[in-house]
Protein backbone atom coordinates (compact mmCIF):
# COMPACT_ATOMS: atom_id res chain seq x y z
CA UNK A 1 0.00 0.00 0.00
CA UNK A 2 1.34 3.40 -0.99
CA UNK A 3 1.88 5.79 1.85
CA UNK A 4 2.55 9.50 1.75
CA UNK A 5 3.19 10.94 5.20
CA UNK A 6 3.60 14.60 6.13
CA UNK A 7 4.98 16.07 9.33
CA UNK A 8 6.03 19.41 10.75
CA UNK A 9 2.86 21.45 10.96
CA UNK A 10 2.02 23.65 13.90
CA UNK A 11 0.89 27.01 15.24
CA UNK A 12 3.16 30.03 14.94
CA UNK A 13 3.10 33.83 14.93
CA UNK A 14 3.25 35.97 11.81
CA UNK A 15 6.83 36.30 10.65
CA UNK A 16 7.88 32.94 12.04
CA UNK A 17 9.04 29.89 10.10
CA UNK A 18 7.92 26.28 9.76
CA UNK A 19 9.43 23.32 7.95
CA UNK A 20 7.27 20.57 6.56
CA UNK A 21 8.53 17.13 5.62
CA UNK A 22 6.98 14.44 3.47
CA UNK A 23 8.04 10.93 2.60
CA UNK A 24 6.45 8.56 0.10
CA UNK A 25 6.91 4.81 -0.09
CA UNK A 26 10.38 4.06 -1.43
CA UNK A 27 9.03 1.41 -3.77
CA UNK A 28 7.59 4.16 -5.93
CA UNK A 29 9.40 5.65 -8.89
CA UNK A 30 8.34 9.28 -8.73
CA UNK A 31 8.67 12.10 -11.23
CA UNK A 32 7.56 14.92 -8.95
CA UNK A 33 6.47 15.74 -5.44
CA UNK A 34 4.58 18.82 -4.42
CA UNK A 35 2.67 20.71 -1.77
CA UNK A 36 -0.87 22.00 -1.89
CA UNK A 37 -2.89 23.76 0.78
CA UNK A 38 -6.54 24.17 1.58
CA UNK A 39 -8.07 26.75 3.88
CA UNK A 40 -11.59 26.30 5.33
CA UNK A 41 -14.23 27.04 2.71
CA UNK A 42 -11.69 27.31 -0.10
CA UNK A 43 -10.47 25.02 -2.85
CA UNK A 44 -7.18 23.20 -2.64
CA UNK A 45 -4.46 25.38 -4.15
CA UNK A 46 -0.97 24.78 -5.43
CA UNK A 47 1.99 25.86 -3.30
CA UNK A 48 5.18 24.37 -4.74
CA UNK A 49 6.55 21.31 -6.49
CA UNK A 50 9.86 19.76 -7.40
CA UNK A 51 10.30 17.83 -10.63
CA UNK A 52 13.16 15.38 -10.26
CA UNK A 53 14.21 14.56 -13.87
CA UNK A 54 14.60 18.19 -14.87
CA UNK A 55 15.61 19.42 -11.40
CA UNK A 56 12.97 22.13 -11.52
CA UNK A 57 11.24 23.83 -8.62
CA UNK A 58 7.91 25.55 -9.21
CA UNK A 59 6.21 28.03 -6.88
CA UNK A 60 2.92 29.80 -6.68
CA UNK A 61 3.34 33.58 -6.77
CA UNK A 62 1.82 33.88 -3.29
CA UNK A 63 4.75 32.04 -1.72
CA UNK A 64 7.63 32.81 -4.09
CA UNK A 65 10.54 34.28 -2.20
CA UNK A 66 9.23 33.09 1.18
CA UNK A 67 8.93 29.31 0.72
CA UNK A 68 11.57 26.89 -0.54
CA UNK A 69 11.03 23.32 -1.66
CA UNK A 70 13.81 20.77 -1.61
CA UNK A 71 14.16 17.02 -1.39
CA UNK A 72 15.99 13.79 -1.95
CA UNK A 73 14.79 11.89 -4.99
CA UNK A 74 16.28 8.56 -3.97
CA UNK A 75 14.42 8.70 -0.68
CA UNK A 76 11.12 10.01 -2.10
CA UNK A 77 11.37 12.80 0.45
CA UNK A 78 10.49 16.45 0.05
CA UNK A 79 10.68 19.43 2.39
CA UNK A 80 8.94 22.78 2.41
CA UNK A 81 10.72 25.55 4.29
CA UNK A 82 8.21 28.30 5.00
CA UNK A 83 9.60 31.66 6.12
CA UNK A 84 7.99 35.02 6.85
CA UNK A 85 4.67 33.31 7.43
CA UNK A 86 1.48 35.34 7.17
CA UNK A 87 -1.99 34.69 8.59
CA UNK A 88 -3.21 33.99 5.06
CA UNK A 89 -0.84 31.00 4.94
CA UNK A 90 -3.06 29.29 7.49
CA UNK A 91 -4.33 26.06 5.92
CA UNK A 92 -4.04 22.32 5.88
CA UNK A 93 -0.97 21.46 3.82
CA UNK A 94 -1.01 18.32 1.69
CA UNK A 95 1.90 16.49 0.14
CA UNK A 96 1.40 14.94 -3.29
CA UNK A 97 3.43 12.55 -5.40
CA UNK A 98 3.28 12.05 -9.16
CA UNK A 99 4.53 9.08 -11.16
CA UNK A 100 4.37 10.35 -14.74
CA UNK A 101 4.50 13.48 -16.87
CA UNK A 102 1.31 14.52 -18.63
CA UNK A 103 -0.02 17.70 -17.11
CA UNK A 104 0.82 20.80 -15.17
CA UNK A 105 2.30 20.16 -11.76
CA UNK A 106 0.22 23.09 -10.55
CA UNK A 107 -3.01 21.10 -10.67
CA UNK A 108 -4.03 18.34 -8.25
CA UNK A 109 -5.03 15.96 -11.03
CA UNK A 110 -1.40 15.55 -12.11
CA UNK A 111 -0.56 13.70 -8.89
CA UNK A 112 -1.24 10.08 -8.07
CA UNK A 113 -0.83 9.90 -4.30
CA UNK A 114 -1.70 12.21 -1.44
CA UNK A 115 -0.93 12.51 2.22
CA UNK A 116 -3.49 13.10 4.94
CA UNK A 117 -2.47 16.72 5.49
CA UNK A 118 -0.90 18.69 8.29
CA UNK A 119 -2.42 21.84 9.78
CA UNK A 120 -0.48 25.08 9.88
CA UNK A 121 -1.92 28.05 11.74
CA UNK A 122 -0.35 31.51 11.61
CA UNK A 123 -1.59 34.08 14.10
CA UNK A 124 -1.23 37.83 13.64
Amino acid sequence: QVQVVESGGGSVQAGDSLRLSCTASRALSLVAMGWFRQAPGKEREFVASIVWPVRESIYDDAVKGRFAISGVNARNTVFLQMNSLKPEDTAAYYCAAGRRFGGSWRIPGSYDYWGQGTQDTVSS
